[in-house]
Parts: structure tokens; C-alpha cells; sequence
């Protein structure tokens, strides 16, 4: 549009802009420059009174000292230094001032009261966007969670004690890679006192990060076996950094791997690294890698087996997390019935989407399985679990999620495949797979609900699976979420898009909320029917922390999928558009 064919109105840059009908309280632009230009001269008539006064006490005194001038005298001696210091600042608040006033259009307006046909119209963007900056900048700043500053809410979610995996220790220590985290851990160390068995998926983002390509090729070189650490920087994710990204990954590795071959440790196989290599944080900016190969040999001075020194190795990779997240457990296998442990730890708040929607993670067990069957037992396991959860569908460049077993708790190896213990292994390591992811979701950046969506009867799992995302990926199914609407269309709506599903059948399907306390479920819709919504129960039941959406999409009997996801509030944007700083 030309500047001619605006109207006044439009063309006006002054903010704010206050209209009224009523012509008494009506404040216009010439009103206001007059009121601005009275405060000025004001000001500037004071200033020049206040300087006469001030020349008057300093050149009109004649020195002598009498007790009737001691003041004066006083007066006058830091004068000699005052005015020339002031008059910087004069020039800026009487020269200065009123130029930068009228360039940013600002317009003195009286305090009024704002009645029902009153509006605010026509802010000016620009001025807007630098205030809010401005505040932000202000009164947010995210690091890795230190003593302290675990949420209230999120303190439940913290173990305070464990059952860790025999033959691992972990360790951190602080190297400085983020220049705002000045104190927190960020270097983690997670090593097995012997070379053991394995595995890793990574992200299927084309713009892989030089760990994932460093420690996909060590792997693959290794078979999976002889591994002995996974070592973690957090604060910058070493992505997009070309080839002196890979070179800083591999000095990484190389660091790692000196610490076990120190005299009387271990033996070189000369199979090449020995380390798993991950990193976490901004994108595009190559690591301080001096820092952080000068700390390894801390973090493995630092290692020990005790809760604390996992808990301290799981805070240490936390970026915008508000807490760490670790899980321990003990477990069988149905041949000897002997019990094992395995931990793990995970960190991810935001950048969350399959395939991987990790960010990262490293499980550790004690049971004997080999390279082969640990890998199978891994991609079985992130199906359901890591992949299977969403905070703003998008996937990272580094996300890994990897397992180490070293056969410390004894018993005879698992080699195979098609053996019970396998089975009984796979389960128990997709359960707890599913739990640390469960964490990453409930740490979503800004999140405020816990979201559970089941889809059933579909006639495959990738169906169910692909609407299930659809849904927790949606922009306005999350805020409907944060906003406590049961605005069950939304949800309907991502439903029928999914992409590639054949199973929805529009007449059969039915949604409802399902609470969390227990109680029956709200229907929604049923059999393509709407339902009459009883408002007052879906608005309780949208202030749980915790909900379920299920969505049926025929009345067949089929397949079910369970996504995790969770509501997008205010706070995300915030967080999001700091993250740099």
C-alpha cells in the first residue's frame, strides 16, 4: 500500500494512540507536542535558575572564612568540581533528550481511566519487540540446574537414592564451555571399569552432528565391543562445524581414551576409540575444545558409584532442564532368576520429535548381553519409548540415545536373539526407556501438562502411531491444552491430517479425556456424534497436571499406540527466543 492512500489514522506512528466518541476526553497529537514543549522549558528555566545560583555562590564569595561563610566556603569549593562535571550531562538530558523524544515518537499522555468504547489501537511493533527484549533479558537466564533451583513441582521427579550397575562409575567436572554458566558441572563422564558391549541409535536428521558421526564410526569399527565410556559436554552441540567439528570430537574421544590407558589400567587393542562422544547445546559454534579436553582427567578423577555421583553426572548435561533426570531399578532373568541393575540418565527439554526425541541418554546394566543382541533390544526399545514422545516437533541434530552392559553382575551371556532372557531383557529395558522418556516430557520448556494420547483400533501400529503424533505435534491442540479448552475439534482436526493413515474411519470414531484421578472418561464425540460437553467437568478436569486423550478411530478391534507430548505456553516462546544468550 502507497504512504498517499493511507488515512490519517493509519499513518500515524505515535504509541500509543488513544481513541475516544466522546470529544471531551478525546487527547490529540498537538495537545500533547504543546504539553512535552511546557515540560521541556520547564525543566530548562529550572536548570538555568539553579546555574545562576551556583555561578552567584562561586564568584561572588570573597575566600575570607568567617563563621557566618563556613557554609558557604564549603559551597563554593565543590562547585569547582560539580559544574564542569555536570555539564555532560546537561548537554545530554537538554540536547540529547528531546531529540531522541521526538525520533522515537514518544507522547506524553495523562493518566486516564479506559472505559467500555475506549481502545489502545495501532501499537508500533518495533517499540514493542525492543521493550519486551529488554525485560526478558532481564529477568531470565537458563543454565544447568545447580543446587536450588529445582522447581518445587519438579523436585518429585529427582531420586533421592539408587541402585546402580556394578563395574560403572560416573563423574563430572566444569570446564566453562557456555561463557553464562559460570559455576555448574558440564562435562559428564559415565565409564565401565571393564571394556564391555555397546550400542547406540542416533538422530535421522540430515545435518548429523560431528558426535554422532564420530561415535556412529567407532562403533561400527568396534562391532560394539571394548567400550569403556561415554563421555558428555553440555552448551554447545559441536553441529554444523565442518570438518574442524569432527576433528574436536575425535580429540574428545582421544582425551577420554588416554584416562584408561594410564600405567597398570588397561591394555590398547589398537581397535581404535574406546569412548562414546556426545554433545549438547547451541547449534553452529565450534566447542572451546581446549577446556574441555583440559578437564576430562578431572571428571575421571571424579568418578565414583554412589547416588551422588550420578545424580551430580545427570545435572551435569542439562541445558534448559529444570531438573535431572535419572532412573535406577533392579531386574531378573528367568534363567538363573539372579537380579542385575540398570540406570540411566537423559537430558532434553526442547528440540524434541522422533526420530530420535532424545536429545541424549546413556543406560548402563550389569547384565551379561552381547554387542548383537543389546543393539536389537535397544531399537525395539526407543520405539515405544524415546520415539514415541514429542514436546515442538522438532528434531535435533545430535539426539543419542546409548547402552553400555559390562556382565559385572555375572551369569551366563546372552547371545542370542530368540533366548528368554532376551525377551525378559527387552521388556524390562522398554519399560525403562519408557520412564526416562516420560521425564523428558515432563520437563518440556514451559510446559504445564503432562499429556498421555492412546489410539486404538487402528488397522496397523504405524497408524495408530502417526495419529498419535499428528496430535501431539499440533500447535493448536497444545494451546487449547495450556489454555484449559476442551476444544476437541483441534484434536479431530490433526486426526483426519495425519498423513498416510488409512485407518480413520470418520462415523466410528470417538474421542474423550480421560482423568487422571481415576474417574470416567469424558466423551467428546462418539461414533462421529458430538457429545453434550459438560464444561464445568472438562474444565476440572483440564486443570490436572496430568491427562489422557484417547482417540478411537473405528469400532473394529486393532491396534494401539501410546504418545507422550505436552501443552505450549508463553513461557516456551520466552525461553526459546533467549536461548542464545
Amino acid at each position: 500500500m502507497f504512504p498517499a492512500l493511507l488515512s490519517e489514522k493509519e499513518a500515524s506512528p505515535l504509541l500509543p494512540v488513544v481513541e475516544h466518541h466522546h470529544h471531551h476526553l478525546q487527547i490529540t497529537t498537538e495537545e500533547n507536542c504543546c504539553r512535552r514543549q511546557l515540560v521541556e522549558y520547564a525543566l530548562l528555566l529550572s536548570s538555568l535558575l539553579l546555574t545562576a545560583f551556583q555561578f552567584l555562590v562561586l564568584y561572588a564569595f570573597d575566600g575570607t572564612c568567617t563563621s557566618s561563610n563556613a557554609t558557604l566556603s564549603q559551597i563554593a569549593a565543590g562547585l569547582h568540581f560539580s559544574i564542569p562535571a555536570s555539564l555532560p550531562t546537561a548537554v545530554v538530558f537538554f540536547v540529547a533528550a528531546p531529540y531522541i523524544a521526538r525520533a522515537e515518537h514518544i507522547v506524553v499522555v495523562s493518566a486516564i481511566e479506559l472505559s467500555a468504547d475506549m481502545s489502545i489501537t495501532r501499537p508500533n511493533p518495533r517499540f514493542l519487540t525492543r521493550t519486551n527484549r529488554s525485560f526478558t533479558s532481564q529477568i531470565r537466564s537458563y543454565a544447568a540446574p545447580g543446587e536450588g533451583t529445582i522447581p518445587f513441582a519438579k523436585k518429585k521427579y529427582v531420586p533421592t537414592t539408587g541402585t546402580y550397575p556394578l563395574g560403572f562409575r560416573a563423574g563430572s567436572a566444569y570446564s566453562g564451555v557456555k561463557a553464562s554458566n559460570t559455576r555448574f558441572d558440564d562435562l559428564a563422564l559415565i565409564a565401565s571399569d571393564t571394556p564391555c558391549a555397546g550400542a547406540a541409535v542416533f538422530t535421522t536428521n540430515k545435518f548429523q552432528a560431528a558426535p554422532v558421526t564420530v561415535s556412529r564410526d567407532m562403533l561400527k569399527k568396534r562391532k560394539g565391543e571394548g567400550i569403556r565410556a561415554v563421555i558428555i559436554n553440555s552448551g554447545c552441540a559441536n553441529a554444523v562445524t565442518g570438518r574442524g567439528g569432527i576433528e574436536d570430537a575425535v580429540s574428545m574421544a582421544n582425551s577420554t581414551d588416554a584416562c584408561f590407558l594410564a600405567p597398570n589400567n588397561s591394555v590398547d587393542d589398537l581397535k581404535g576409540s574406546r569412548s562414546i562422544v556426545m554433545s549438547t547445546g547451541i547449534i553452529g559454534q565450534r566447542l572451546p575444545i581446549q577446556k574441555i579436553t583440559a578437564k576430562i582427567p578431572t571428571a575421571y578423577h571424579n568418578l565414583g558409584a554412589t547416588h551422588d555421583h550420578w545424580l551430580a553426572t545427570a545435572r551435569a548435561i542439562c541445558t534448559t532442564d529444570t531438573f535431572p533426570k535419572l532412573v535406577s531399578r533392579t531386574f531378573k532373568l528367568p534363567s538363573t532368576q539372579q537380579q542385575y541393575c540398570i540406570a540411566g540418565m537423559t537430558k532434553g527439554a526442547g528440540m524434541i520429535h522422533p526420530n530420535m526425541a532424545t536429545l541424549l541418554g546413556v543406560i548402563c546394566t550389569d547384565a551379561p548381553i552381547a554387542a548383537h543382541p543389546l543393539r536389537q533390544a535397544l531399537i525395539a526399545a526407543i520405539s515405544k519409548s524415546f520415539n514415541s514422545i514429542s514436546i515442538d516437533g522438532d528434531t535435533s541434530t545430535n539426539d543419542t540415545v546409548a547402552i553400555l552392559a559390562n556382565g559385572a553382575g555375572g551369569g551366563q551371556p546372552v547371545l542370542s536373539t530368540a533366548s528368554p532372557d532376551f525377551q525378559s531383557f527387552q521388556e524390562t529395558l522398554t519399560a525403562f526407556a519408557v520412564d526416562l522418556a516420560k521425564l523428558v516430557v515432563r520437563d518440556g520448556e514451559g510446559a504445564t501438562k503432562f499429556v498421555t494420547i492412546r489410539v486404538t483400533n487402528a488397522a496397523t501400529y504405524k497408524d495408530a502411531h502417526r495419529v498419535a503424533s499428528t496430535i501431539a505435534r499440533s500447535p493448536l491442540v497444545k494451546t487449547a491444552l495450556y489454555g484449559k479448552d476442551a476444544n476437541w475439534g483441534r484434536i479431530l482436526c490433526a486426526t483426519g491430517y495425519a498423513e498416510g493413515v488409512d485407518s480413520v474411519i470418520p462415523a466410528e470414531t470417538s474421542v474423550s479425556f480421560v482423568p487422571a484421578d481415576g474417574s470416567g472418561e469424558l466423551k467428546l464425540l462418539v461414533q462421529g456424534e458430538p457429545e453434550q460437553v459438560d464444561e464445568e467437568r472438562a474444565a476440572k478436569i483440564l486443570e490436572a497436571e496430568d491427562l489422557e486423550i484417547k482417540v478411537q478411530l473405528s469400532e473394529q478391534e486393532g491396534e494401539e499406540a501410546v504418545f507422550w507430548t505436552c501443552d505450549f505456553s508463553h513461557e516456551y516462546v520466552t525461553i526459546n527466543g533467549d536461548y542464545r544468550s
